[in-house]
């Protein structure tokens, strides 16, 4: 009988694949092999029809691989689907220790996450204890630290003090130094909250100069994200750059209450302009027009810090006006959805008609400033999309396994099945050099000087996180209604080699920790 060396390679993958079927997780001397893959590297190119060989968790050959000269290996048929670098949350909250494996960010390609952000890491001035902590439980997606620079004052014991002595300063910037010596990517602020709103310029300046020894980056939620603000809080975050030397990215770019896309032109021709002098400038942004935070965000300052009551007691008409005037400015009560109990998935409004009392009463009476969590629909969708067209602007989600919004479990896959297929916003080569290449490149990760094993690109020698898919059948699941449901798609999700998600379904597979800078 005479065989065709076609049907000989299909009958050797198809007899590698059953002999691997049940296979749990790559080990030393374990081969991966996928064949007849769309590969798009994440540097942006175009993509190339080809093979790919992973070996001890890297990618170890690119192009054309045989697979019968790996009889014991594991092969995958991709039969034509995308296969990309996994991807890279530049904004992500949750806690690996109690969260570790983060089905929320796996099931959408996530394979590495950014936390500590908004200027809140965890709480400890043993940074390179908690790394050993998580690397001992042990991750599903690779975990980046970012030291907080609320958590700092925290430590510091300066969380609310304007003007900072010289001594704690230095005590600041020390702590900031251990978590970068320990392996932190940079820090992070969050000057709209009640510790950062105090920070000066000659602290960011002091503390992006730590930063910038060790090629870090600053990342911001800057101090005000209004209309008639951001500009002014851009610009601050340029003069940390300017003074400081160091990398700095704007955290979930937006602008409240912009409804024209041209204010998205005006925000990027500043950084243009800052970048044209010579300054390091980014962003990232998530694709909802809605954001999440605590309830606080609604109160003035002067409420928010000292005795609630007493402040209620003595100025409780000012407050209540302040509140009115300041919910009727974000689209009113009805684009207040409260994500925590006991009125999760409720609006402001429809709070209040089931307590009957105007909605400031029940912000002052049932709620106060640390009592709920809410997303806000006072974004633009057209000014966002203008913003994740920018070439200097990436993708985040800004999420977590808990809080109700649909962006932990849906950005990613939201960009692919919204703006890419459905949508010609961007080509698929560009928007996932948006969530691995270039993300990769701005914090580092590409490069081996500076971390122990590069990733973010189809590279050989980089690590093998890679996901799977056909671009077509991606879907983002999650609603705010019901925003923990996981994205659908992805059929191969590989952290350093391992799958988690084999055949579309997860599994329990924990491969990875902490990736600490050098």
């Amino acid at each position: 009988m005479k065989i065709y060396p076609s049907l000989l390679k299909a009958l050797v993958i198809t007899l590698s694949f059953m002999a691997v079927s049940c296979s749990q997780v790559q080990t030393d001397g374990e081969i991966t092999v996928i064949l007849n893959a769309d590969i798009i590297d994440g540097s942006g190119e175009d993509r190339f029809r080809g093979d790919l060989l992973i070996r001890n968790g890297v990618i170890d050959e690119v192009g054309a691989v045989n697979p019968g000269s790996y009889p014991d290996a594991r092969v995958i048929d991709a039969a034509g689907r995308v296969l990309a670098p996994g991807f890279i949350d530049l904004h992500s909250h949750g806690d690996p220790l109690k969260t570790p494996r983060f089905d929320n960010f796996l099931a959408m390609g996530v394979t590495t996450i950014s936390l500590g952000q908004d200027g809140g890491s965890p709480n400890t001035d043993d940074v390179s204890g908690w790394m050993d902590r998580v690397d001992s439980v042990q991750t599903g997606p690779n975990v980046l630290h970012f030291q907080g620079h609320g958590t700092l004052r925290r430590v510091t014991e300066t969380p609310q003090q304007p003007d900072l002595s010289d001594e704690k300063l230095q005590e600041m910037v020390s702590l900031l130094r251990s978590s970068m010596e320990a392996g932190s990517f940079g820090m992070t602020t969050g000057l709209e909250y009640s510790f950062g709103r105090y920070t000066t310029m000659n602290e960011l300046s002091a503390l992006g100069r730590t930063v910038a020894e060790f090629d870090g980056v600053v990342m911001s939620h800057v101090r005000n994200e209004d209309d008639d603000k951001v500009e002014d809080s851009i610009m601050e975050l340029i003069e940390q750059g300017r003074q400081s030397g160091v990398k700095v990215h704007v955290s979930h770019i937006k602008i409240v209450y912009a409804n024209d896309p041209s204010r998205a032109e005006d925000v990027l021709h500043i950084m243009n302009e800052a970048r044209d002098q010579g300054l390091e400038i980014t962003a990232d942004v998530y694709p909802y027009a809605a954001s999440f935070t605590g309830i606080s965000i609604l109160f003035p300052a002067w409420a928010t810090e000292g005795d609630f009551e007493q402040v209620v007691a003595e100025r409780r008409d000012e407050l209540a006006e302040y509140l009115r005037n300041r919910v009727n400015m974000r689209n009113g009560p009805e684009a207040t959805l409260f994500g925590t109990a006991p009125w999760a998935g409720m609006t402001l409004a429809e709070v209040a008609d089931s307590l009957n009392k105007p909605f400031e009463d029940v912000l002052i009476d049932d709620i106060g400033p640390g009592g709920a969590s809410a997303a806000y629909f006072v974004m633009n969708e057209n000014v966002m999309k203008r913003f994740l067209q920018d070439p200097f602007v990436m993708v985040s989600s800004d999420g977590s396994p808990t809080m109700r919004h649909p962006r932990g479990y849906g950005s990613f896959a939201k960009i692919i099945q919204n703006y890419t297929v459905e949508g010609d916003l961007l080509t698929l080569e560009q928007a996932i050099h948006k969530m691995t290449g270039q993300s990769a490149e701005l914090l580092g990760l590409s490069d081996s000087q500076k971390v122990d094993t590069p990733r973010g690109l189809i590279k050989e020698g980089f690590a093998a996180d890679l996901v799977l898919f056909d671009s077509n059948l991606v879907q983002d699941m999650a609603t705010f209604e019901e925003p923990h449901q996981p994205a659908q798609g992805f059929d191969w999700v590989f952290v350093n080699g391992v799958p988690v998600i084999e055949n579309g379904e997860p599994n329990e597979e924990r491969p990875s920790g902490v990736i600490r800078r050098k």
